[in-house]
């Protein structure tokens, strides 16, 4: 992407009021320079309103000109469109996905298999050691340590992956010339150097409270999984962790004192259906089927899942199985896809996973390795 065509997606980006899914059907009907580029009353017809037009032709290049010097401010920094090779592809699997990104450090890192860490601000001794420890063992296995930079858990889960020698990345609720809390400058350093700080907000963007929600559904969708230590029944960790469900991804939880307070909201989890942890291998074992089932570097195109399939000989049920692929199927939509019906399409991915062909996961059915063990 040239530097025009990525100027024209962040001013398309920047425009108040287009959100994820508002951008992708904008960029549906033209490329966003065509967009920007295009006439009032073009714009007029495609649903902008006034301000919006207002903005794209009088604001927004000032916005876009603060990104481009942030990008030439120092090494290491990235603005990943939804375009761009390195934009990570686990997010971009789900609905909400921000059509841009602003990194900063190793960009690569943000495609490796990851497992977020969240958590209560005000959390016990016993809750800051298990994030630190659990952080440490888990990049022992390969894995990147995900979190949202807060203090308490989140804090403590990057610096015990920093500490165990491995990587780990911060996504931020304000834009990347800012820290915040303040107190986490040196330790948000020390990430850039071994991992990544990602915001999908301008980079002279203020923290604000509406931000920070926002930010929980990029922390589910780049991870695996999602691992809850110490949260309040009301928190921000469960906001991560709803989207962590709604997004097909693993919930783990550490379950906590009933007289805990700021635990119960792992209990709740834990009633909820989310796996109770009690050992870095409970959440090794859950996840290491998902694990090889996400290529996040190169997702398997649905061809080649098709080719795959029918080059072997004896599989069962092959229609049904031809459409189950790396992505999380529900069992209705294979009924829609196979013409069979909803009880048959059960029984036999019952059969299915019985016989290793498949797994249930939160959202659906997928292929376990391949429809190899």
């Amino acid at each position: 992407m040239n530097d025009v065509e990525l100027s024209a997606w962040l001013a398309l980006y920047f425009t108040p009021r287009i959100g994820p899914k508002t951008f992708q059907k904008l960029t549906a009907i033209d490329a966003p320079r065509a967009l920007v580029e295009s006439a009032p009353s073009t714009l007029q017809s495609v649903g902008f309103t006034d301000t919006q037009i207002q903005y794209l032709k009088h604001k927004a290049p000032q916005d876009v000109e603060d990104c481009v010097k942030w990008l030439e401010g120092a090494k290491h920094r990235h603005i990943l469109t939804l375009e761009d090779v390195h934009y990570p592809a686990l997010l971009k699997q789900t609905g909400s996905a921000p059509a841009v990104l602003f990194v900063e450090g190793d960009v690569s890192c943000l495609s490796q298999h990851q497992l977020a860490i969240v958590g209560s601000r005000n959390v016990s001794i016993d809750g800051l050691n298990s994030a630190r420890n659990f952080a440490a063992d888990l990049v022992e296995q390969g894995l990147v340590i995900t979190s949202g930079l807060a203090l308490g858990v989140d804090g403590y889960a990057h610096d015990g992956a920093l500490k165990g020698g491995g990587k780990t990345i911060a996504v931020l609720g304000c834009g990347l010339n800012t820290i915040y809390p303040a107190r986490h400058r040196s330790l948000a350093s020390r990430i850039t150097e071994s991992g990544a700080l990602v915001s999908e907000f301008h980079p002279t963007a203020k923290p604000k409270a509406d931000h920070f929600p926002r930010r929980n559904r990029i922390i589910s969708g780049l991870s695996t999984g999602v691992l809850v230590i110490e949260a309040a029944e009301k928190s921000g960790s469960l906001i991560t962790a709803r989207y962590a469900a709604e997004q097909g991804r693993d919930v783990f939880a550490i379950p906590s004192s009933i007289h805990n307070s700021n635990g119960r909201g792992c209990n709740l989890l834990i009633k909820q259906g989310a796996c109770l942890v009690q050992t870095t291998q409970d959440i090794l074992d859950e996840i290491d089927v998902l694990i090889r089932w996400s290529n996040a570097n190169k997702p398997p195109q649905q061809c080649d899942l098709f080719e795959e399939i029918d080059s072997k000989e004896g599989l069962p049920f092959p229609q049904l199985l031809a459409n189950v692929g790396n992505e999380a199927t529900p069992v209705d939509i294979l009924a829609n896809r196979t013409n069979i019906p909803v009880q048959e399409v059960m029984m036999q991915l019952l059969e299915l996973e019985l016989s290793g062909h498949v797994v249930a996961v939160s959202g659906g059915y997928i292929l376990r390795g391949r429809g190899k063990l």
